[in-house]
């Protein structure tokens, strides 16, 4: 038997493929397109039986559905999910044979979630692995706010009881969760994806609190914001996500399309590098470059209903962005400006700039659009703070604006956002509050 686990930087999210040794896999917590899965189980030669979901996932599209009907897996998933997708319904002690005196246990363990059910891995019977999914974290405990804010605080309580179902299993036990790093599902922790139950119940101070109060009142002050979008994914999961086989290819558009697309209202996105659209780009598009987490920042800046046309370089890889749109659900892709900004400007229409400047070219009311928790660990004494995912809706000052975050990426896509509301007078700075102090030598505010 053997453990192989996935990350997606981008959303934090960790799925899990276990090699049964019979020539069977089964996996945990997969992606939409779990393509990299597959091409293992190829490699081993081997065929995936099982997939395990752990909860209604709100980070990401649940790709158990596909699994289930592109290559015949069992979908196993709590009963408490009340799915309308075909599936084997577990409660809490069931147990799954998977073949060669392999098993996976249920738990029930809401707080993340309602419907929440960790699954412990046995070999002969004795447990082997814990697949914790958001409960049991790197350092942290999953958050319990996804489900409204009435039942942040019931879940609170629900999670503490959950935990402590794993006291007695053994310190040695190695603990696999679905989230981490980089996931709004979580509260903050480490940036190691695998853990033991040894090093948590040493090192994570939440899951060694022993006082319900005391622990509803730390995991609750420890949340921020998350996307928008994870309002609507637990339903579609429920629901079931549309089949595709594999990841469509994006439409090619001229430059005519794409201007009567910006007239009837449609979303422009231009996933360039922050540089690129920096240095020329269509009026009204907004920025969101293409890495590891644009399909945050989209799920949170564009509504799923919105019609999508892209601008992209001749070098950026086309199936990573159609996947990452179809990750959180958003599938309304017309297409993209066939070779891009060149095409456009080729064609004599005209683009609009958005300067790049240092530290000593800063101009007006400086805006920080980092994540509270980001801006008081360390921010400009006089920088607004508004976080990107509300900067759409937010009461912004008039005159001269210079927008900020950690590098330059998120700022981008600030003052796209801004410029597309009518704000004309905006620049971004090359860099964060670091190159701010260094610049001036004066000290950050911590709060």
């Amino acid at each position: 038997m053997r453990i192989y686990d996935y990350v997606d930087e981008g959303l934090g999210h960790s799925s899990y493929l276990i090699d049964i040794g019979d020539g069977t896999v089964a996996i945990v917590d997969p992606p939409r397109f779990a393509t990299a899965h597959e091409a293992l189980a190829k490699q081993l030669k081997s065929q995936i039986m099982w997939t395990f979901d752990t909860h209604s996932h709100a980070d990401y599209v649940t790709g158990s559905p596909r699994l289930a009907l592109q290559v015949g897996a069992t979908f196993v998933a709590p009963a408490t999910s009340h799915l309308e997708t075909a599936h084997q319904p577990v409660t809490d002690g069931d147990s799954i044979n998977l073949g060669n005196n392999l098993s996976m246990t249920a738990i029930a363990t809401s707080g993340h979630t309602p419907d929440h059910h960790a699954y412990i891995l046995k070999q002969s019977g004795v447990p082997v692995a814990l697949f914790s999914g958001g409960s049991l974290m790197v350092g942290t405990i999953g958050r319990t706010d996804l489900c409204g804010p009435e039942l942040t605080e019931s879940l609170a309580h629900e999670m503490f009881h959950s935990l402590r179902r794993f006291d007695d299993l053994p310190d040695s036990l190695n603990v696999y969760p679905t989230h981490g790093a980089g996931s709004f599902c979580s509260a903050p922790g480490s940036t190691e994806r695998i853990t033991t139950l040894r090093h948590e119940r040493v090192s994570n101070s939440l899951f060694a609190l022993k006082d319900e109060a005391t622990f509803v009142e730390q995991l609750i002050n420890g949340f921020g914001t998350f996307p928008s979008y994870f309002a609507r994914l637990p339903e579609l999961n429920r629901l079931g996500p549309n089949h595709y086989e594999a990841l469509p290819l994006l439409s090619q558009l001229n430059p005519t399309q794409v201007e009567s697309h910006l007239k009837q209202g449609g979303v422009v996105i231009d996933v360039r590098p922050s540089a690129a659209f920096a240095d020329g780009h269509l009026a009204g598009s907004i920025s969101i470059a293409l890495r590891p987490v644009l399909a945050s920042w989209l799920g949170w800046i564009v509504k799923p209903d919105q019609p999508i046309v892209f601008i992209i370089d001749d070098d950026q890889d086309r199936a990573e962005l159609v996947r990452q749109c179809f990750d959180i659900g958003h599938e309304r892709l017309v297409g993209e400006l066939t070779f891009g900004i060149k095409s456009w400007t080729n064609s004599g229409r005209p683009v609009e700039k958005i300067k790049f400047v240092e530290v000593p070219e800063m101009v007006g009311q400086i805006i920080d659009v980092r994540q509270t928790n980001e801006f008081h660990l360390g921010h400009v004494p006089t920088a607004l703070n508004i976080e990107l995912g509300s900067i759409a809706h937010a009461e912004i000052p008039n005159g001269a604006l210079t927008i900020m975050c950690g590098h330059g990426e998120r700022a981008m896509t600030g003052a796209s956002i801004l410029a597309k509301h009518g704000h004309t007078d905006i620049v971004v700075l090359n860099g964060g509050s670091d190159t701010w102090s260094a610049a001036t030598g004066i000290q950050l505010v911590t709060e």
